[in-house]
């Protein structure tokens, strides 16, 4: 999903987005009000962030800002993975390799992301389902090496 779906999605559920001057951070959220900073250069990394911020609104209740407990850094980790399962997927690696992406730019490219958020979104599904994962007619690869292959004639 692209910046505007998101905005779309968020308005949908009565939220309120608006890009505003931030300090500390690229986003925030109290309630159903979520605040982009303004200056973010594209809008594939505000997407990024939205995407980050709505996930804390499903998945997450409280303050964590600090990120020092435990618990704190578990539902950072559960936002982001929503995020990054919204705007990626394996879904979207596998489009990637369909259309014939060949490294970490191409892939952002493809996806409409940035190229950090791809490479966080990649190393946390690595994470969780290192060494593959089968999906359809494919198997995501992520050790020793990252790589997508077609089953074929399974």
């Amino acid at each position: 999903m692209n910046y505007e779906d998101l905005l779309i999605e968020a308005a949908n559920e009565g939220i309120i987005v608006k890009e505003k001057s931030l300090q500390s951070s690229d986003g925030r959220i109290n309630g159903k009000r979520i605040a982009i900073r303004k200056d973010i250069p594209t809008q594939a990394q505000k997407a990024d962030v939205l995407a980050e911020e709505l996930g804390h609104y499903y998945t997450t209740a409280g303050r964590i800002v600090e990120g020092e407990s435990v618990t704190e850094r578990k539902k950072e980790r559960t936002s982001r993975l929503y995020a990054y399962n919204k705007r990626i997927g394996l879904s979207g690696i596998i489009q990637g390799y369909r259309k014939h992406c060949h490294n970490l730019y191409e892939l952002a490219q493809e996806l409409g992301v940035s190229e950090p958020f791809l490479a966080e979104a990649l190393q946390c599904y690595r994470e969780i389902y290192a060494p593959y994962v089968k999906i359809d007619d494919y198997i995501i690869v992520f050790e020793p090496y990252f790589a997508v292959i077609e089953r074929i004639g399974y």
